[in-house]
């Protein structure tokens, strides 16, 4: 598995930005995230070694996962993007977006129905915020699509949006400031995502954790292990 930005920083534009790990680390370095700026790795999955290889292994490429890969500020770049991404096809590219009403606006022209190597993953994390992306979602020309809903602020009925999607995940939020993740919102995305016989996986538990009404404090370091000790987690049949 390999990370992939070509750009960084980020601009809220919903309820679960509010308490985002990447604002917050850059507010502690004094960096503005709001800039939103190209990496030194823009070009990374097309370098290549002295031997002519590809620096960057095949396999599952992580892109974009400190900033949006649709934000606005990014589009006079999305395209060079495109191109390396239709380059690397011994790669698969998944990326998360809570602005997939702009997908149709920044994909390239010979998408088609999608390309075989990219994942898309639409973040959720309320009803509200559900009902409009996934609606939009679900009717997107998308290969490989997958669901976020992480930090999940309350319980939500997806199962209408779940046709052709491949993978639901689920967490909470974490540190000092997180709002309250109730064990039971997970298990009923569990239970849609088994009468559409969609993979589940249950990512982290939030930092103040409800299970069957009484409220624990967890340290983040815990919060994955403690999710993985649930057991919950589902393989649809394929």
């Amino acid at each position: 598995m390999s990370m992939w930005s070509p750009w960084r920083g980020c601009k809220k534009c919903s309820e679960g930005c509010l308490h985002c790990y990447i604002h917050r680390g850059d507010y502690k370095r004094g960096v503005d995230t709001s800039k939103i700026v190209q990496t030194k790795d823009f070009q990374k999955p097309v370098e290549k070694l002295k031997n002519g290889n590809y620096k960057m292994k095949s396999g599952l490429v992580y892109l974009c996962f400190s900033t949006d890969f649709l934000i606005e500020e990014a589009d006079k770049w999305r395209c060079q993007v495109w191109k390396m991404i239709k380059q690397r096809q011994d790669c698969t590219f998944l990326f998360l977006t809570k602005r997939i009403d702009r997908f149709m606006d920044c994909i390239p022209e010979d998408w088609n129905d999608g390309y075989d190597n990219v994942i898309v993953c639409c973040t959720v994390e309320n009803q509200k915020n559900s009902d409009y992306r996934l609606s939009i979602f679900k009717d997107l020309p998308i290969k490989h699509k997958c669901i976020t809903a992480q930090p999940l602020l309350g319980k939500i009925d997806i199962e209408k949006y779940l046709e052709d999607v491949e993978l639901v995940v689920v967490g909470g939020e974490s540190d000092y400031l997180a709002r309250p993740f109730d064990y039971e919102w997970a298990l009923s995305l569990r239970e849609q995502c088994i009468r559409k016989n969609v993979d589940f996986e249950f990512r982290q538990c939030g930092t103040n954790f409800i299970k069957d009404g009484k409220k624990y404090t967890l340290q983040t370091k815990d919060l994955c292990k403690q999710a993985r000790l649930a057991n919950i987690n589902f393989k649809g049949a394929k």
